[in-house]
């Protein structure tokens, strides 16, 4: 009863969007300038890799076609734990009154000094932006010095004269936490896509294993496939993740698109099932995880990039070919991504099986090696890129 009760509440809050911001309407002003009302909200794509990722957001900026100035829409000036945004949570920016017309860019400031607060553990936020990994190590995270004018994020929208805009602000944790390299400092690379309420589509399910265990924890992405693509790193794209609540429940915000949806879990083999997504439409995937037959396996290597600056790092992507759901052929699905930086280290388990290793770098020549893991075995696999 309980989960079919947290099931419809589920499909409510997906098909209501974004309906806990404001919507009340802009009006116009005394010099006759229309308006509308934009309301911005956050969220996040989520990575099993740390406890909390805490990021502090000053404000939220807006440019407007044809203008050379930016202009202020949110301030919040909060320290957020983005895995706290998972499965469909978002949290409120701001609200604010804009002139009607079209804007072409929005810019994220990305704060050097926490709120008054406490994390996790009970403690005042230690940095502004930081990371607690799965051992409860915390991690400063620099900003590079590139965002310190803010993060711009080329998002198209209008606003419409007595209406209101919403925009979700999708923050993914997975692609912009990069581990430490050779400096031994965590960086902070902003990733972020815009939601128009409007028009994203979701998907939501349970996970569960053969015996009908509920998986909390589990990892679920949503990737695009482009086997065509000529760059290896561009055949397989991680579009959105979340992972499962204490019921093994999931929800997914995206683009209206076709879409494989990808499970993976510490002790079970991946699982995938490919869907169509409709803006408007919710659609219900589950998946029943199973266990392999033998041992996981171990891979571990450095990364070395050549000519690196201090803030370079590389995407390590393992892949592996598999047949999905409501498929008739197989395709490839990315069941694990680590961000290193130079000089850095990685160690993974992964179920024993082929694998192909992508790994690609901003102006680098993307690499490619197939390895093959095999049951309680570990393999080292180093990088130069």
């Amino acid at each position: 009863m309980k989960l079919k009760v947290m099931r419809n509440l589920k499909i409510a809050l997906l098909c209501l969007s974004a309906a806990f911001l404001l919507t009340a309407c802009g009006g116009g002003n005394s010099s006759g300038t229309s308006h509308g009302t934009l309301s911005t909200a956050l969220t996040d794509s989520t990575t099993d890799e740390f406890q909390a990722v805490y990021v502090t957001i000053t404000s939220v900026e807006v440019h407007h076609d044809g203008d050379d100035t930016w202009e202020t829409v949110a301030t919040p000036d909060k320290t957020y734990n983005l895995l706290d945004l998972v499965n469909g949570v978002s949290t409120p920016l701001g609200v604010s009154s804009l002139a009607t017309g079209h804007y072409t860019q929005m810019r994220l400031i990305i704060g050097n000094t926490p709120e008054i607060g406490i994390n996790m553990f009970g403690m005042q936020h230690p940095y502004a932006n930081y990371a607690i990994d799965q051992t409860g190590a915390v991690h400063d995270m620099k900003v590079p010095s590139g965002s310190n004018s803010g993060l711009k994020i080329v998002n198209g929208f209008d606003i419409n004269e007595n209406q209101t805009t919403e925009l979700l602000l999708d923050f993914d944790a997975m692609r912009s936490v990069v581990k430490a390299g050779s400096s031994g400092q965590y960086l902070l690379k902003p990733t972020i896509k815009v939601l128009n309420s409007a028009y994203y589509a979701s998907a939501f399910g349970t996970i569960t294993d053969a015996g009908n265990a509920l998986q909390s924890g589990a990892l679920v992405t949503a990737q695009v496939t482009a086997p065509a693509a000529l760059d290896a790193k561009d055949q397989v794209v991680i579009d959105a993740g979340t992972l499962t609540d204490d019921n093994g429940e999931y929800a997914l915000r995206l683009e209206a698109g076709d879409y494989n949806l990808v499970t993976s879990q510490t002790g079970y083999l991946p699982a995938c099932t490919a869907v169509t997504l409709q803006a408007g439409n919710p659609i219900m995937v589950d998946f029943t995880l199973t266990a392999p037959t033998t041992p996981s396996g171990n891979i571990s290597g450095t990364l070395t990039i050549a000519n690196a600056s201090a803030d370079q790092y590389a995407t390590i992507d393992f892949r592996q070919t598999i047949t999905c759901v409501d498929e008739l052929t197989a395709t490839t699905i990315s069941v694990k991504s680590v961000n290193i930086g130079n000089g850095g280290a990685y160690t993974l388990d992964l179920p024993a099986g082929d694998y192909q290793v992508v790994t690609s770098t901003l102006n680098g020549v993307t690499q490619t090696a197939d390895v093959t893991i095999t049951s309680a075995g570990a393999m080292v696999l180093n990088i130069s890129i």
